[in-house]
């Protein structure tokens, strides 16, 4: 930090380097957790973010200094219509390569879906046929994962047609034969969001941030403006340049790209999960989104991304301590008592 003779924390986190706009809207997962639920099902599920409010509930939290009193909890409304099931996927491992392609069996999809997209259709799609032949590889198979398809001609606040893809891996049991058996039940069906998710559960959500464009350090960096009495003949808004003879240290703050990055965020709690999207929809419609018509889902606290931005939620790659303990204590997932949800539409950030 220049000639400061104490020692001060950098400005902004370098783990977030290089700061370039995320390469697709629809981020793609990169780590699946390992759970064990008894039974298959998918590990992640896709929706819209609509807007943001807040509701009363009773803080279940044990050891909490508000435990068991009403607390205030801002919330993230995200709409999410049923998902049409594509394809099923099965990949081997090897220990050069990773993790590859054994084959796939897609399915016809229907003309209201209107996939803007060719589908492997080369000797015609054959679904039966595929799966059989899938089936007989599972003793070289270590994953199988769905290609899932949105529907956002049921939501209310989206005026496109064309149906966003995300590739979602199958879990909840250790026998590959159960989840491909699984997975093929659910190939060429609408998949809910409440036959993933439930009330109360933890998930990630993992979305790209809102846009914010060209930037300088001050704003992209978070680092101090020279102060006005100083002698900065060219500029107070600027970082002096550290240099090594050849050019400038990467870790210097520069001005650049910012927001539209693609980011996790852990742990947001599932407090609501309805079908009736008039319930939660203010009078007038969400600002930037409009009337939620389909199933919806409210996480507490915010999310990435602007209003009509696809999110991505999965199970928790590192659930709290204290939310795994309840739930080994009770036998099962605690639901959140909601006392009031508000219906004043506020704008997300």
């Amino acid at each position: 930090m220049g000639a400061r003779k104490k020692h001060a924390p950098r400005r902004g986190s370098l783990g977030f380097s290089p700061r370039k706009r995320a390469a697709r809207l629809v981020p793609r997962v990169r780590t699946w957790p390992k759970v064990d639920l008894g039974e298959p099902k998918l590990l992640g599920f896709i929706g819209y973010k609509v807007g943001m409010t807040h509701v009363f509930m009773i803080d279940d939290r044990p050891g909490s200094p508000t435990e068991g009193r009403e607390i205030f909890v801002p919330v993230t409304i995200v709409e999410t219509p049923p998902v049409f099931v594509l394809a099923v996927r099965l990949y081997g491992h090897d220990p050069n390569r990773g993790l590859y392609t054994l084959g796939e069996a897609w399915t016809e999809p229907p003309p209201e879906l209107e996939l803007h997209r060719k589908v492997p259709t080369l000797g015609g799609f054959n679904t039966e046929e595929k799966l059989k032949k899938l089936e007989s590889m599972l003793d070289k198979a270590r994953e199988v994962r769905v290609l899932v398809a949105t529907q956002p001609k049921l939501t209310g606040g989206l005026s496109k047609k064309k149906p966003d893809l995300l590739e979602v891996k199958v879990g909840g049991v250790d026998d590959i034969g159960k989840l491909f058996d699984y997975a093929a039940g659910i190939l060429g069906k609408n998949l809910p969001v409440n036959e993933v998710f439930k009330v109360g559960q933890f998930v990630d959500v993992i979305a790209v941030t809102k846009g914010k464009g060209f930037q300088g350090v001050i704003k992209r960096w978070g680092v101090k403006e020279l102060p006005r009495w100083h002698k900065h003949r060219k500029g107070s808004r600027k970082i002096g340049a550290r240099s090594h003879g050849k050019g400038t240290f990467w870790e210097t703050p520069q001005a650049g790209q910012t927001g539209f990055h693609r980011r996790t965020e852990y742990n947001k709690r599932i407090l609501i999960i309805d079908d009736e999207g008039y319930k939660i929809t203010p009078a007038g419609g969400f600002l930037h989104y409009g009337i939620v018509r389909s199933t919806y889902i409210v996480l507490s606290g915010s999310i990435p991304g602007t209003p009509k931005r696809p999110v991505v939620m999965r199970y928790p790659v590192r659930p709290p301590a204290w939310w795994v303990k309840l739930v080994q204590e009770k036998g099962s997932i605690p639901e959140p008592k909601i006392t009031y949800i508000s219906l004043e539409s506020k704008q997300g950030v």
